[in-house]
């Protein structure tokens, strides 16, 4: 793996991504954080991939089954990563240009982290997207032991009997620290209290945003 080449945000706005398994903590970090920062500063609050890949045929066979011959995973990555292009070209930038704080559930990052840990590692096309790709000025990482994080999901009342593939999600944890510590990002594990995790989230958020870019 090698870091993904991203172009640097040298909009007035600053852009925060969100990544990590599935009952990380990431959606209760971001939701505080959009609170804080109400009245401070104009916030949009967005996420990838976009619904119109979350209802497609392909994406809900691989989040809700367990059997997928039909498909090929590329066509899968190749798709979701089109979205997150759209996404971010047409959606995000433009809150960035506005001066807006962009706060994004899940980034691109999450595109390559389910490529490697479904077993395309040697695929290259992932890195030379990503040069389309603004860099988030902080892209936090949540990191939680996969039992921890299984059993936060099963504790929603709507997805207590969802299909959750537990092998891909060890590879996914794996993935994303190692997709962390090539990019630069922050890893918080979220082990700890609310509090502690949020406390890390708010020092690095203010960190940046002293600087307008």
């Amino acid at each position: 793996m090698k870091p993904l080449n991203m172009r640097k945000n040298s909009s007035p706005g600053f852009l925060f991504s969100f990544c990590g398994l599935d009952g990380c903590g990431k959606t209760t970090m971001l939701t505080r954080l959009l609170n804080d920062l109400k009245g401070d500063r104009e916030v949009f609050l967005t996420k990838q991939p976009t619904n119109a890949v979350r209802t497609s045929e392909i994406f809900r066979n691989y989040m809700d089954y367990p059997n997928h011959e039909s498909y090929d995973y590329r066509s899968l990555s190749l798709l979701a990563a089109s979205d997150r292009l759209q996404h971010g070209s047409k959606v995000i930038e433009p809150q960035l240009q506005m001066g807006k704080v962009v706060l994004c559930d899940r980034y691109f990052y999450s595109c390559l982290a389910n490529l490697l840990a479904r077993g395309f590692p040697k695929d290259r096309w992932i890195y030379e997207i990503a040069e389309s790709v603004v860099k988030p000025d902080v892209a936090f990482f949540f990191d939680v032991p996969v039992e921890m994080a299984v059993k936060r999901v099963r504790s929603r009342p709507d997805e207590k009997d969802r299909y959750i593939d537990m092998k891909l999600q060890y590879r996914l944890r794996e993935a994303y620290i190692d997709i962390a510590k090539q990019n630069g990002g922050v890893i918080i594990s979220t082990e700890r209290s609310e509090d502690e995790c949020y406390k890390i989230v708010k020092k690095e958020v203010e960190r940046v945003m002293k600087h307008e870019h």
